[in-house]
């Protein structure tokens, strides 16, 4: 995979594609439900580890704080980000989209 640092808006461009049938097939896809995930960081431990953590316990991840996060859809990394929040939500914001090979 490459990456780039461009913003880009895949359906944004699909929207301002040409009428007809090829058009009106793209729009079917718009209401299919995808995965979206944002992954924070990951860490491997032991199980015996795993079965002692309790209610405070901080497991700590490989990325530092500053670090851009993982944007994956349906388990396919797709870009990178910050995490920011939207009233009392938790939300992203994508700074780099993964182009895929």
């Amino acid at each position: 995979m490459t990456s780039s640092t461009e913003p880009a808006n895949a359906m944004a461009e699909l929207s301002a594609a040409p009428a007809g049938p090829a058009a009106d097939r793209r729009r079917a896809v718009y209401d299919i439900p995808v995965q979206l995930s944002a992954v924070l960081g990951r860490t491997t431990i032991p199980v015996n580890q795993l079965l002692r953590l309790g209610r405070g316990a901080v497991v700590e991840l490989d990325r530092k704080v500053g670090e851009p996060i993982d944007i994956y859809v349906n388990n396919r990394l797709v870009a990178r980000g910050e995490v920011l929040v939207v009233d009392d939500h938790l939300g992203v914001t994508m700074t780099e989209i993964i182009k895929g090979e």
